[in-house]
């Protein structure tokens, strides 16, 4: 398994790591701090680094499919990476700048979820954009979500995760507001990200700490995407 530094600590930019496994799926490391696909949540980019400085450029990360619990980190196509075997020691490191713009947008997912009292059945958050399709048949207001997006950032919430048990989501069902991706069963306790007196919800990924450094987002678009889902898209200004 890859020890998953990510999830205490998303300032993490960068750890050592040994290399475990390289295959068809990418490199696998021991440890890291590179967020992979899931959730909604697009992987990270970065660097892995050598010894000898030799650099190699990771332009996804993703949960390895065939490896239970870990996680591929996926090279450039074309990188000659015969100079890695089980053993080697790497610097990862991120882009932090791609990092960063997802725990805005994702935190700011949360910020909407409390806006738009409805389940969710389908999620994107990239560092281009964020959208969050809702099971509704109600229209929304751009207008009116953006300033309630804009007075939640301004109130400066603080943003923090904990973990609970298995046992206590089963007795608060109404904490899961995905209908389309249901918190990892299996490890005996579940992470859920607590925005403060505004939004808490089982979640796995990457956030801010406070609301305040959001900035200032906008819904640029909603769509009726059926009769009963309502897709709302977020962007920085």
């Amino acid at each position: 398994m890859t020890e998953e530094l990510f999830r205490e600590d998303a300032d993490l930019l960068e750890c050592t790591a040994t290399v475990i496994a390289v295959d068809d799926a990418g490199i696998v490391l021991d440890r890291t701090v590179f967020y992979p696909l899931g959730g909604g949540q697009a992987g990270d980019a970065g660097m892995l680094t050598l010894p000898d400085a030799t650099s190699i450029a990771i332009v996804d990360t993703r949960k390895h499919k065939e490896r239970p619990g870990a996680i591929a980190h996926v090279a450039a196509a074309g990188t000659d990476l015969s100079m890695l075997v089980a053993g080697t020691r790497v610097t990862a490191r991120i882009d932090a700048t791609r990092r960063q713009a997802h725990r805005r947008f994702h935190t700011a997912t949360h910020l909407l979820c409390a806006l738009v009292p409805h389940p969710v059945d389908g999620c994107s958050i990239t560092a281009e954009y964020a959208r969050l399709d809702f099971h509704m048949t109600e229209p929304l207001d751009k207008e009116v979500l953006t300033e309630g997006l804009a007075r939640l950032v301004g109130e400066a919430h603080p943003v923090r995760h904990r973990w609970i048990s298995e046992e206590e989501l089963d007795a608060n069902p109404s904490l899961v507001r995905s209908m389309s991706v249901q918190p990892p069963r299996g490890l005996g306790r579940i992470r859920v990200l607590e925005v403060e007196g505004v939004d808490l919800q089982p979640c796995g990924g990457t956030h801010v700490t406070n609301t305040a450094e959001i900035g200032r987002v906008v819904v640029t678009k909603i769509e009726k995407k059926s009769a009963r889902t309502r897709r709302v898209v977020l962007g920085f200004a």
